[in-house]
């Protein structure tokens, strides 16, 4: 097995995946992307330029700006983290909260969309190590990846983390809208017509419902380490 890896970790909303890919990124001194930051960053500009309408439904003429549309990441900061820009911009305070994650399986269901982050994503491939979290990650993204990840929890593991994730923002959400939002995301990440939320062809399943994030992070290494020892 080869040391530069390219390791994903495909899951449902709120299951802990983009935490552990973090952590695994920092052991293997990889490169870690957020594909979820990047979808959320391209529906947040469809939302500020008024380019969705008011049933959360994209406007015809939305497609016309996909080239008016750069999304990258920081240079790392000095704790070591990246953060997605939307043109050139450090959108991460705009993109965390309730009103986009209502709206961001509507945006990512549309091939155009896809078909654009598809190819942001796959270049970072050449760079060496990567680690990269999402939805189709493992399954349309890199089918090929070296090691593939399928995380899973609980429905209320879940909404009970991203409550705490936006309580720790300052942001104000009950949790019945929190389990309201995580039901919504997954019947409609796995029933949308292009990529599909499905579980990766070979992929390891985590289910870390009842582990802490260090026991999670013990379990995912184990098995990386072991496919390098081959």
């Amino acid at each position: 097995m080869k040391n530069s890896l390219v390791i994903t970790l495909d899951g449902h909303s709120a299951c802990g995946k983009s935490t552990l890919a973090k952590l695994i990124a920092k052991e293997m001194n990889y490169k870690y992307i957020d594909t979820g930051a990047m979808y959320r960053a391209i529906t947040f500009f469809f939302d500020d330029n008024c380019l969705i309408d008011n049933q959360g439904l994209l406007k015809n003429n939305a497609f016309d700006y996909l080239d008016k549309i750069k999304i990258g990441f920081s240079k790392l900061d000095e704790k070591g983290q990246s953060f997605v820009t939307l043109n050139g911009v450090v959108v991460e305070s705009k993109i965390r909260n309730l009103e986009i994650s209502n709206l961001v399986s509507e945006v990512s269901k549309h091939k155009p969309i896809r078909r654009k982050m598809v190819e942001i994503q796959q270049s970072y491939s050449s760079d060496g190590g990567l680690v990269m979290d999402g939805r189709d990650i493992g399954s349309v993204v890199f089918p090929n990846a070296d090691i593939k990840f399928w995380v899973t929890a609980s429905s209320k593991t879940r909404a009970k983390r991203r409550l705490s994730e936006m309580l720790d923002k300052n942001i104000k959400v009950d949790l019945k809208d929190v389990i309201d939002n995580i039901s919504r995301r997954d019947y409609e990440d796995q029933n949308r017509k292009e990529s599909p939320l499905i579980k990766p062809i070979g992929a390891i399943e985590i289910d870390n419902s009842n582990l802490s994030i260090n026991q999670t992070l013990d379990l995912a290494m184990n098995h990386v380490n072991s496919l390098l020892n081959k």
